[in-house]
């Protein structure tokens, strides 16, 4: 959308003015180059009902009051530190945040029709200030530096929580998200799969790179079509009895040795279990059952040392369609 465009067309729209910091390259005397930032005003459309300011060394929010009609706001990737001055903007649905360098989350409660709220990539240490955002439907918060999943059981209207990258240490505190269908918790502390039970629609759960060592509790999530566990220290493959509708599962990077208690899977079209410590063929025909199965990653186990690995993986599954990163047929 353009920024001077009216969207009634009239042209007589009022035009509100965001600052923003932009750089004039020069040299000193020893050649040496250096940028000179001048604060300039960027025109915005008070009639727009998006607006996306990313990349705009935006260092604070500000001059938005007027914009009433705004649903979508995207400020990624500026100096932003504080969430401020938004509260009249009652109307967004969407407020895009990434990569700034927000510590707190706060002064949102105004915004309680915002469905989509991405923190991701900031400094924020404890989740907080979402009191008032009940209809919230998305919520990111990857990178940054939360211990503890706290304040967020009360969005019963949620759908998607990104909490990767963090320092979590426990799955805790989300027994009311029953409407969640996405959780990604990769690359976090965890150690124990607990406390999903309640989560009985959820489709994507991500717990790769952790400190898991055990499959376990997942007997509730008969809804789960994805399931990413990559990156931690499991040894056996169990415990997926009840999760017969998984099509992705994703075991690579572990200390798996055997492929086993994976044959009730009928619907499972993708299996991973590269990066493990497979050494024999006879485990790998267990295979043959798995009909739907489309894809296989088996590369980085002992038996790759096999000569005929790949064409001992088509005659266990004829049907099969890729091979580790490489079609087969």
């Amino acid at each position: 959308m353009d920024p001077n465009e009216n969207k009634e067309g009239n042209g007589n729209a009022e035009i509100s003015k965001v600052k923003k910091e932009e750089g004039t390259e020069g040299m000193n005397e020893n050649g040496v180059k250096y940028i000179i930032y001048e604060e300039n005003s960027v025109e915005i459309n008070e009639n727009a009902e998006e607006l996306d300011l990313n990349h705009q060394r935006l260092d604070k929010i500000e001059n938005f009051e007027h914009l009433l009609s705004l649903r979508s706001l995207c400020l990624r990737w500026n100096h932003i530190k504080t969430i401020e001055n938004l509260q009249m903007l009652v109307s967004l649905n969407e407020l895009d945040l990434y990569d700034n360098q927000i510590t707190k989350i706060e002064n949102l409660s105004s915004l309680i029709n915002l469905k989509v709220l991405d923190l991701s990539f900031n400094r924020i240490k404890e989740i907080e200030g979402l009191e008032h955002l009940i209809n919230l439907e998305k919520l990111y918060l990857s990178s940054n530096r939360i211990t503890k999943i706290t304040n967020v059981n009360h969005l019963l209207n949620l759908q998607m929580l990104e909490l990767g990258d963090n320092k979590i240490k426990t799955i805790e505190n989300i027994d009311c998200l029953t409407n969640l269908t996405e959780l990604y918790l990769g690359k976090n502390k965890i150690d124990k799969i607990q406390n999903l039970d309640t989560l009985i629609n959820l489709k994507i759960l991500s717990l790769q790179n952790n400190s898991l060592t055990k499959i376990e509790n997942l007997n509730k999530l008969i809804s789960l079509d994805e399931l990413y566990l990559s990156e931690n220290g499991i040894t056996v493959t169990e415990n997926l009895e009840d999760n017969v509708n998984l099509g992705t599962l994703d075991l690579s990077m572990n200390k798996i040795s055997k492929i086993e208690n994976i044959t009730h899977l009928q619907k499972l079209t993708e299996l991973w279990i590269n990066d493990n410590q497979i050494n024999d063929w006879n485990n790998v025909q267990i295979l043959e059952h798995l009909k739907k199965l489309e894809t296989i990653y088996l590369e980085h186990n002992p038996i790759i040392k096999d000569s005929a690995y790949r064409r001992k993986i088509k005659l266990i599954m004829p049907w099969i369609a890729q091979i580790d990163a490489t079609l087969a047929r």
